[in-house]
Order: structure tokens, then C-alpha cells, then sequence
């Protein structure tokens, strides 16, 4: 897969989708073949920087020690003090939490309270401070650029179906952005699946009105 193939399939899915009132969304869908998701060891669980940001915000929480609280409510989204973990006493409360929120970072040191507290919630929703983003920092972490890196970081996980789905930008993204972020995302899958390229079935752009429009072809 090359350059001038994605971008043949962009401009297509552009035109095929109606005009809206509203900024669609890019989406690239992968699906697969040859995986037995029932082995652990053929899912798939992990992140990918991006060149650029994928024009959606991120939005980022804090879990924080009194040493990060300041620059936490500076940097991040949202910074919530160890203190106060106690306040979110009721599911309900921490489910919103996870649901308004793309990412959280959080104090190594206090880990433990962090997992006591949201745990249960946020462990089945993916929503855990994840080391493997660099989510889980040191008191003296700058959590400004941490934040920056998390506006460009895509979350890839296959564990219970064969398709896998990534927002790469928006219909007004400068088309070699949206380019370079499906390679780039083309690249790191591949190189992760026991079979390489062989592992994909299809791919497809799709603006968010709009049908799926097929990448090349399978020989591509």
C-alpha cells in the first residue's frame, strides 16, 4: 500500500459522502483475517504515535499526587487529587468519568489508590493508566508535553472482534496528513500480526455520512 492508493480512496470516499452541516470525521477501518482472538497471544493491545494529531481532541484526566496538582490543572483537561478519590463513591459516577475522558494519567506512587478506586470500572473499558502510553509518570513529570504526545497516540486493540477502527482527521484535514497517518498506522499493524500484510482482509476509508469506500485492492 502506497501513498497514491490511500489518497485515490480519500478523495473518493470525499465525494461520495453528502455534504453536512457539521465537520465529518475520517475514519480508517481495518478488517482482518487468520486471528484466533480466543489466544491471548494473537490479540492485540497496543499504542501508535502518530506524525500528526489527529485533529479530534483528546481529552486527557489527571490522577494526581499533591506534587503534579498544579501543573496537572495547568496542563491536562481535568486533574483530580488523590484526596479526593473518595468522592466518586458510586459506579455512576466513576462510568462518566471514564466515558468523558480519552486518556488518564496517573502519579506511579499512589497506582494503588488509583486501582482501588477505578478499577472496576475503568479496567474493563480500557480507561487504566497505561504505562505502555506513558501514562503512568513520576512526580517530577512534565505533563504538558505528555499531553501534546497524547493528541497524536492511537490506541490499538483487537481482543474480541476482527476489525479494528481509528479517527485519522477530519474532512478538512490537509489530505497528506490523513495519508500519513493511515500508513502510519498501516505499518505498525502489520508489523505486529504473526503474518504480516496477510493478516488484513480489506481496509476502507469512511467519512462519518458517508459508505465505506475499499483501499486498493487485496494485492495492493
Amino acid at each position: 500500500m502506497n501513498q497514491d492508493i490511500v489518497l485515490k480512496a480519500l478523495k473518493e470516499a470525499k465525494e461520495k459522502s453528502p455534504k453536512r452541516n457539521f465537520k465529518q470525521s475520517v475514519d480508517y477501518i481495518v478488517a482482518l483475517k487468520g486471528l484466533d482472538l480466543k489466544k491471548p497471544d494473537q490479540q492485540q493491545d497496543f499504542f501508535i504515535q502518530l506524525h500528526h494529531p489527529r485533529s479530534k481532541k483528546v481529552k486527557v484526566c489527571g490522577l494526581v499526587g499533591p506534587e503534579l496538582y498544579e501543573q496537572a490543572k495547568e496542563a491536562l483537561d481535568k486533574a483530580i487529587l488523590v484526596d479526593d478519590f473518595a468522592s466518586f463513591k458510586d459506579k455512576k459516577s466513576i462510568k462518566n468519568l471514564a466515558n468523558e475522558f480519552d486518556f488518564f494519567v496517573a502519579q506511579a506512587n499512589i497506582m494503588a489508590l488509583v486501582a482501588k478506586n477505578f478499577g472496576r470500572v475503568f479496567g474493563p473499558r480500557g480507561k487504566m493508566p497505561n504505562p505502555k502510553a506513558g501514562c503512568v509518570v513520576p512526580p517530577n513529570a512534565n505533563l504538558k508535553s505528555l499531553y501534546e504526545k497524547l493528541q497524536a497516540t492511537v490506541h490499538v486493540k483487537v481482543k474480541n472482534q476482527l476489525q479494528a477502527q481509528f479517527n485519522v482527521g477530519y474532512e478538512d484535514t490537509d489530505e497528506k496528513v490523513v495519508v500519513d497517518n493511515i500508513l502510519t498506522i498501516y505499518k505498525q499493524l502489520i508489523n505486529h500480526f504473526p503474518q504480516d500484510k496477510n493478516n488484513i482482509k480489506a481496509q476502507y476509508i469512511k467519512l462519518t455520512m458517508g459508505k465505506p469506500v475499499q483501499i486498493g485492492k487485496k494485492s495492493d
